[in-house]
């Protein structure tokens, strides 16, 4: 299929979680794929994470190289099912046309979603005509209002919003929300002649009432709460920027750039950048449970000052290894 005939189409993806299953059951993690600034060095590759929910694989920002880290990963690329992309600076999306190219050839069928900012169309159509290029799967495409938050994925067990970033073009972040868990009925409790209706109503939350509007079962004395939602917020490329706090307050994880150390403070404020320690001061604002940083200059060689100037703000902060992972 000619990729313009497939793009802008309304998203209706079928998601398969359920949940009412406990949440150790449902994977929900992160994989580092690429933590490292605009120029890459040897054992830093640029910006690309894959999450993986419930089986489903949401690849976040997609640097030079990212197909490859995906393979170290033994991380099938065909298994992508949504790609989202920040912003249109080389080192958050030079790996997208390479990867597309690599699922085209692969013989991939399935329908790929891609969120992206305005001008992304473009360079794909504009990549692809010049070569003479065909899709042979349906590649749809949505582009991200940068200025509103905005609902861009509605998933049987997740949501993912836009996050308005503070940098030099266009740049949004993206949240990924588990929707909460309906109550477990406490089934050992519930007498043997209780209706199926009255099942599905207590596992809703709500008190079952008899022909004379009183409670005949209390939810609260037949059920017992499902497990909390988990929610992970990703803030690329932005300076400190306190109108996110809205967005991010109380998530479970919080990834946040820290291009610089103390000592270009003035720096990261001129290119629209954040510090180590002013993302810490974000994330204690915002009460997040975890912080990871990275997106590290490549001026400096180790990490440790990174970790040292954002745990004196914020002491549960980590580092963004890549290789590594991180539940949510």
């Amino acid at each position: 299929m000619n990729m313009t005939e497939s793009w802008m189409k309304d998203l209706s993806p079928n998601g398969n979680v359920s949940t009412t299953e406990p949440v150790s059951t449902i994977p929900f993690a992160i994989t580092m794929l690429g933590s490292g600034s605009a120029t890459p060095t040897l054992d830093r590759h640029q910006t690309a994470q894959l999450l993986n929910y419930n089986g489903d694989y949401f690849l976040i920002d997609c640097g030079e190289a990212t197909q490859y880290r995906l393979i170290e990963q033994r991380a099938r690329p065909s298994r992508l099912k949504y790609i989202f992309i920040s912003h249109l600076h080389g080192d958050h999306y030079f790996g997208l046309m390479p990867l597309l190219s690599s699922l085209n050839m692969g013989g991939r069928t399935e329908p790929l979603y891609l969120f992206g900012p305005r001008g992304l169309d473009e360079v794909i159509t504009t990549t692809f005509r010049v070569s003479n290029g065909k899709f042979f799967f349906p590649l749809h495409f949505q582009s991200i209002n940068p200025d509103v938050p905005t609902l861009l994925l509605d998933l049987p067990g997740l949501t993912v919003e836009s996050i308005p970033l503070d940098h030099g073009i266009e740049c949004t972040g993206f949240l990924f929300r588990e929707k909460p868990y309906k109550p477990r009925l406490l089934r050992e409790r519930l007498p043997a002649e209780v209706s199926i209706e009255a099942l599905k109503t207590l596992k809703e939350g709500h008190d079952v009432l008899n022909d004379t509007g009183q409670v005949q079962y209390a939810a609260a004395d037949y059920t017992t709460p499902g497990p909390a939602a988990r929610s992970y917020a990703y803030c690329s490329d932005t300076r400190y920027n306190e109108r996110i706090l809205h967005q991010i307050q109380g998530i479970d994880l919080l990834y946040h750039e820290a291009t610089f150390r103390d000592d270009n403070a003035g720096r990261a404020s001129e290119v629209h950048h954040t510090t180590a320690r002013q993302a810490a001061a974000l994330a204690q604002k915002a009460g997040v449970g975890r912080l990871l940083i990275g997106h590290f200059s490549s001026r400096y060689k180790t990490y440790d000052g990174f970790l040292a100037e954002a745990q004196e703000v914020f002491a549960n902060t980590e580092l963004a290894i890549e290789g590594q992972q991180f539940p949510v």
